[in-house]
């Protein structure tokens, strides 16, 4: 560890933080100084076992926060809205760390963003987890950190968890409830991420104050179904629900991913490319799928 430059990782425990961790550790460029509110749970003793320091920190907290960025070249940072579902609270803990970040002159903090919607659309589409991220973005470039702002596509792991296909009630099939109306939506594992992370770290003078957009894949959701079908041995379709009818599903948040979805409509600069340079082992969605096959065994 000695000599090298260290990386500071919050949310170390958490799937972004621990992916980009473990990245960096892998590496063997930089140290780690893995961030996280409970020390002993078991995702803090992996990260301590591969080598990172490990660091009790609470985003809250200024002092806490200036303690854990004290001694360091870098940081990954990403901020969690549904935590608390208060993009001031994100925004908060964001400016936090960018004057924390200032004071001590870090050289290079690659921050989780994304485009501050509502500012975009001149208040037509407000998503308060897209609208705090760009919130964030803008503070650390107008305070003058030096920041790279990586804005991920929705995870392939929503299709596990959050958009788990739905069983349909007229047949024999899964129905997918994606308001995309036929256009492409990126996607990404967000297991990808960390080496994505490394390779922004290596190359500063290529990426610093710029905003990059990482996608795995675009496919329109009847080829996700497609995929889902071919893998899993069921029938999976497009529900072709509208972003309207899908505001109407009445669970907590179901506008804004409706809002996210018409967003999303308007294709923001989400670089395939690029992130295949970033990451070439990068998985598209049919090795996703093949890889967590079991997640879909109680379909």
């Amino acid at each position: 560890m000695a000599g090298k430059k260290i990386i500071v990782v919050f949310g170390a425990t958490g799937s972004q933080g621990g992916s980009v961790a473990r990245a960096i550790l892998e590496g063997k460029d930089f140290s780690v100084r893995a961030l996280t509110r409970d020390v002993t749970k078991p995702a803090a003793l992996a990260l301590q076992d591969l080598g990172a320091e490990v660091v009790k920190c609470d985003l809250n907290d200024q002092g806490s926060v200036k303690e854990a960025l004290k001694g360091a070249y870098g940081a990954f940072l990403v901020t969690n809205y549904w935590d608390n579902f208060s993009k001031e609270k994100e925004v908060q803990q964001g400016k936090i760390v960018a004057d924390v970040s200032k004071q001590l002159g870090l050289k290079h903090v690659v921050f989780s963003g994304l485009e501050n919607v509502k500012k975009l659309t001149k208040g037509k589409l407000e998503v308060p987890h897209f609208d705090g991220k760009g919130e964030i973005e803008e503070y650390f470039w107008n305070l003058g950190v030096p920041m790279t702002s990586v804005r991920l596509a929705p995870y392939f792991e929503n299709f596990i968890s959050f958009w788990k296909p739905m069983k349909a009630s007229d047949g024999d099939y899964y129905s997918l409830l994606l308001p995309m109306n036929d256009i492409p939506m990126d996607g990404i594992s967000v297991a990808d991420l960390g080496p994505v992370v490394t390779s922004i770290f290596r190359s500063p003078e290529e990426f610093l104050g710029k905003a990059v957009g990482l996608s795995a894949e675009a496919l329109t959701i009847q080829q996700y179904a497609d995929i889902l079908s071919k893998t899993l041995g069921k029938v999976f379709k497009d529900s072709k629900i509208t972003p309207e009818a899908y505001e109407k599903l009445g669970f907590p948040g179901a506008k804004e991913i409706a809002n996210m979805m018409r967003f999303y409509h308007m294709k923001p600069d989400r670089d395939v490319k690029l992130t295949h340079r970033l990451n070439p082992r990068v998985r598209s969605f049919s090795q996703f799928i093949l890889e967590n096959k079991e997640a879909f065994k109680n379909l």
